[in-house]
């Protein structure tokens, strides 16, 4: 039987520092590790926030991924139990992931992720120049942090960047806790549908791009190519964006560390490394199901009952990292979580670290020698988004006379 002992609580939310998780977290990984937790859709779950556990639940095949398993623990409308279209392999169990992701691979291994540095390089100079002709003030998102990972994900897939404006507004209704059914749904239809458009015109003219690749495949119907493609779209340009502009915001509000990383650029694969644990902008974890009954940290998880695992909090416990609130970019690095962790994990970590290693380098050893233009108290963050990060970014520097 579920050990029902304490009553169920929502998911913690509030930040009282905006580069640190809730205070609660901290709380609940001392004293109740695998805790109750209260979804929007009136069921009752848990929520797990040491890191061995979130990475038991992440790798355990007896908790599932299924979309009609799983609900959100803070918008019904983001994570409804509905069966995952055809090609949306986040949502599904092997070996329909397997299937899916297996043909994805090929794009992301190490080998053909380092091919893209000298392009990646290419973007972040232009970006960087950019901001430069901007002149201070600047919105670091709006001119580089946004656009960087934009232009990246466009080449890679085969999407014209002009039709940007679409695409990101429609990704920011897919991943905003405020949007309503309705809108969510209008979303994923009008970004599927804009993909599908450029995958039949793709069967007609191949091209050198993802999308192209996918499409003469010959394995996957247009929709399932489509879905996929739009499952890239929005994961590789929106994540990766909050990350650099957070990642930059970090930086900025520890002058020690940044003046350290501007003194030895050796150090940007372990910065990287360290912000993306000490930020992780996966805020609200990963959901799972259990499939039969499960002891986890001496709770009974009952079969059918969804796991929140914190990504957030198992990357700040303590009986895993040192002093894990302190941002140390010398930090070896040691199994973050940010990617999440087992057949899930983000496939697309590689061509994110290198958009993050030479933008942030670029950005802190190659241009102007930036800082906050406003206090920091005033940079509004995206506290609504599945994916934590800052909505603008005002800096500014000294210019020449």
């Amino acid at each position: 039987m579920t050990d029902a002992s304490s009553h169920p609580a929502p998911l913690p939310r509030a930040r009282r520092c905006p580069l640190d998780p809730p205070e609660e977290y901290a709380a609940l990984r001392r004293a109740d590790p695998v805790s109750r937790l209260a979804f929007p859709d009136g069921s009752a779950g848990w929520l797990v926030t040491r890191y061995d556990d979130v990475r038991t639940v992440l790798t355990d095949p007896r908790f599932s991924a299924r979309g009609d398993l799983v609900t959100s623990p803070v918008a019904s409308q983001l994570r409804r139990r509905d069966a995952p279209a055809p090609g949306m392999f986040a949502r599904m169990d092997p070996p329909d992931h397997t299937r899916y992701r297996r043909l994805l691979a090929r794009h992301f291994h190490v080998r053909r992720v380092r091919a893209l540095v000298p392009a990646i390089e290419r973007i972040v100079a232009g970006r960087l120049d950019a901001l430069r002709r901007a002149g201070p003030p600047a919105d670091l998102v709006e001119l580089f942090a946004l656009p960087v990972p934009t232009l990246v994900i466009c080449e890679l897939l085969g999407v014209p960047y002009e039709d940007r404006a679409a695409f990101q507004s429609w990704t920011a209704s897919m991943v905003s806790v405020d949007s309503t059914r309705e809108e969510s749904d209008a979303a994923v239809a009008a970004l599927a549908g804009y993909v599908r458009t450029l995958v039949v015109a793709k069967r007609g003219a191949p091209a050198d791009d993802l999308l192209a690749d996918l499409a003469a495949d010959g394995e996957l119907t247009d929709e399932e190519t489509a879905n996929i493609g739009l499952s890239v779209l929005v994961a590789g340009h929106e994540t990766t964006a909050n990350m650099l502009s957070l990642g930059a915001f970090a930086l900025l509000r520890h002058p020690g560390e940044l003046a350290a990383f501007r003194a030895d650029p050796g150090l940007t694969e372990q910065a990287v490394e360290e912000l993306l644990r000490y930020l992780t902008i996966p805020q609200f974890g990963r959901e799972r199901a259990a499939l039969e009954d499960v002891v986890l940290g001496g709770r009974t998880i009952a079969a059918g009952e969804v796991v929140v695992a914190s990504l957030l909090s198992a990357n700040r416990d303590p009986g895993r990292f040192d002093d894990p609130d302190t941002l140390n970019l010398r930090r070896p690095p040691a199994g973050h979580l940010a990617f999440g962790h087992g057949i899930h994990q983000c496939i697309g970590q590689q061509l994110a670290r290198e958009q993050l290693r030479a933008g942030l380098r670029a950005l802190f050893t190659q241009g102007p020698t930036l800082r906050l233009a406003v206090p920091p108290e005033e940079v509004p963050m995206c506290e609504d988004s599945l994916n934590y990060g800052v909505r603008r970014l005002p800096v500014t520097w000294d210019t020449d006379r």
